[in-house]
């Protein structure tokens, strides 16, 4: 017998998932049927892609199993794929190896939400220790000769060793403590599976003893039997006028091992030139690992209802990542490569249509904006990505983006945004940054504010990258107020002569701040504020800066701002007619900071600009 110990952080997250999970403690059922049917679907897809596996006898069946008298077990078979030695260190001595902070960081407390979380990060089989204080699993590898036995207290360490096994599949055996005898009873269990493992494709067998003579209890008959309880069909399948919202919503938590019901979802049999069925849902809230690169795709391939892929992430496009559910195609081979798939002419077209299929839902959803606002809130960011990533659809996607705006607190749509637009308006104006509270408060909108133009807010990083690719909505073009020639076109005659009579005062603050500013102009932008900063035409954003270096591009340089100051304001009008050099230079150099800090970025020298707004306040008091 081999002796191991669980991957650092098991002991906390098992902790975790029994006291947290307490009262969902019936998921750990769904889990294991789940895990179960996963081993089925790879098994049944390899005796039909696989000379090595066509000539393995077996049925395709789960198995469950009690024992009503002490001690009281419940055990969960099945006879798919099965798992060797090193698959069951991988598999069960390793507890989401990508993922296990996130899950320990995520767990909140909240019951609700944190049963949700269970098979989103792969610690499904886990919950198992909820109900018992002992687990077996014994299983052997489709193909080997060789069976092994995996135990555990759930405690620090687990142990493997050499086990019997006429057939290739995996047994789980629970022991189940006093919080779950109660699952040691046919009514329980069936109830269970009903509710959330139904549309399981593979027959879920129950077996269990049933009295027929209850007379005299010495004389009482038992009777063994075994019945299937579940449907066994694929839902997606069946004619839509034959399934329930709650058949949805229950085969949704199958497949997403998600505890809540999902926010939407559309179901579309397609024949024709290509026969293929699909069943996407939007979930809720966002998957965990929705901004991570080795995020988990959220659709199962199936061709003629033969489980091919669950890990494809060509299926549909990056930017719909979050959605789940089911493709089947009745046109694709059953031996279809992933290298085959992205180039496969069915399977393009097919993708094709599904994302039309999910964009245009996602559409209608926007027509009642109160219920749009809380998907585009859990997904906006993903849906911009497709901006830039899917040019094909782009002309749809971009009527399903909404920002804020000086205009409202709420989002609005660019088509609103559109038909606000004054009679002489002739761009789209945006500013970018990190806070939506700097950013209406930001002295580079007065101007705007001033002639009543909208200008839209758009404080997610990711906009920094879109707007630029778009450049136009309906033939007008996105200009960002970050810039310094965004409010070119709003110059009068007045502020031309301002720019001249100032040209003195400018030629000096160049020359002091020479190594930090690109340049010092005249603002026609300005009423309130003495000055802001903003970014030549072509030069990226301080914002954008900061997100490519927040994205590891630590290589780019800093490239120096343009320092704007208002000919109005009083600051500016006092600097003109003093004469000493010395505040001068503490003025403009304030006057560049203060800019710097109203964008949210930091000072790099803070103890200097503490020390300049110290001299300067003793001079004014």
């Amino acid at each position: 017998m081999a002796v191991h110990k669980f991957q650092s952080e098991v002991n906390q997250l098992l902790h975790l998932i029994i006291h947290s999970l307490y009262s969902h403690k019936e998921v750990f059922l769904r889990e294991l049927i789940s895990n179960s049917s996963d081993a089925l679907d790879k098994l049944k897809f390899l005796t039909l892609t696989d000379e090595n596996f066509k000539n393995i006898p077996f049925t395709f069946r789960i198995d469950i199993e009690f024992t009503e008298d002490d001690p009281k077990t419940l055990t969960v078979s099945d006879t798919g794929i099965g798992m060797n030695e090193e698959e069951l260190i991988q598999n069960l001595g390793t507890i989401a190896s990508s993922g296990t902070r996130s899950f320990l960081e995520k767990i909140s407390g909240d019951m609700k939400k944190d049963a949700s979380l269970i098979g989103q990060f792969g610690v499904g089989f886990y919950s198992a220790f909820m109900v018992a204080d002992k687990i077996e699993v014994i299983t052997r590898k489709a193909g080997e000769d060789k069976a092994f036995k995996w135990t555990s207290d759930g405690k620090g360490e687990y142990d493997i060793e050499p086990a019997e096994m006429d057939k290739c599949g995996t047994m789980v055996i629970l022991h189940l403590n006093d919080e779950g005898k109660e699952y040691a009873s046919r009514w329980q269990i069936e109830s269970v599976i009903k509710k959330y493992s139904n549309h399981i494709p593979f027959p879920i067998y129950l077996h269990y003893e049933e009295i027929t003579d209850k007379g005299d209890e010495k004389k009482e008959k038992r009777e063994k039997k075994v019945d299937q309880i579940n449907s066994a069909s694929a839902l997606w399948k069946k004619p839509k006028n034959e399934l329930k919202e709650k058949d949805y919503i229950e085969f949704y938590k199958t497949i997403s091992h998600d505890y809540d019901e999902p926010f939407h979802y559309v179901h579309t049999h397609a024949e024709g030139a290509l026969q293929y069925t699909t069943l996407f849902y939007f979930p809720k809230k966002a998957p965990f690992d929705l901004y991570r690169v080795d995020y988990k795709p959220g659709v199962k391939l199936y061709v003629k209802r033969v489980f091919i892929t669950d890990d494809d992430k060509e299926l549909l496009p990056t930017y719909l990542r979050f959605v789940r559910g089911v493709i089947d195609s009745e046109d694709l081979p059953l031996n279809v490569s992933r290298e085959i798939l992205q180039k496969n002419r069915v399977m393009v077209n097919i993708r094709s249509a599904s994302i039309k299929k999910i964009l245009s839902e996602i559409g209608k959803l926007s027509t009642d904006k109160e219920k749009y606002k809380e998907f585009y809130n859990e997904f906006r960011r993903p849906i911009k990505e497709g901006l830039y990533e899917d040019f094909e659809n782009r002309d749809t996607i971009i009527e399903l983006i909404m920002f804020k705006s000086t205009k409202e607190d709420d989002y609005v749509t660019l088509a609103e945004y559109k038909q606000r637009m004054q009679p002489e308006q002739k761009l789209i104006y945006y500013i970018t940054g990190e806070k939506e509270e700097n950013l209406r408060n930001s002295p580079l909108l007065e101007v705007y504010k001033k002639k009543d133009i909208e200008v839209l807010i758009m404080d997610d990083e990711i906009d920094e990258l879109i707007i630029p690719t778009v450049g136009k909505y309906k033939d007008i073009e996105f200009k960002s107020v970050n810039r310094a020639d965004a409010a070119k076109e709003l110059e009068t005659e007045k502020d031309k002569e301002k720019k001249k009579e100032l040209s003195p005062l400018v030629k000096k603050m160049k020359k002091i701040l020479k190594d930090e500013v690109k340049d010092v102009i005249v603002s026609s932008r300005l009423s309130d504020s003495p000055s802001c900063v903003v970014a030549d035409e072509k030069d990226p954003t301080i914002q954008f800066q900061h997100l490519m270096k927040a994205m590891g591009q630590d290589n780019m340089s800093d490239i120096k701002p343009i320092l704007e100051i208002n000919p109005e304001h009083e600051i500016i009008k006092k600097l003109i007619e003093i004469n000493d050099d010395a505040a001068i230079e503490d003025v403009s150099r304030l006057l560049l900071e203060q800019a710097i800090l109203i964008e949210g970025v930091k000072l790099k020298n803070v103890g200097e600009f503490v020390k300049r707004l110290n001299r300067v306040m003793e001079k004014a008091i």
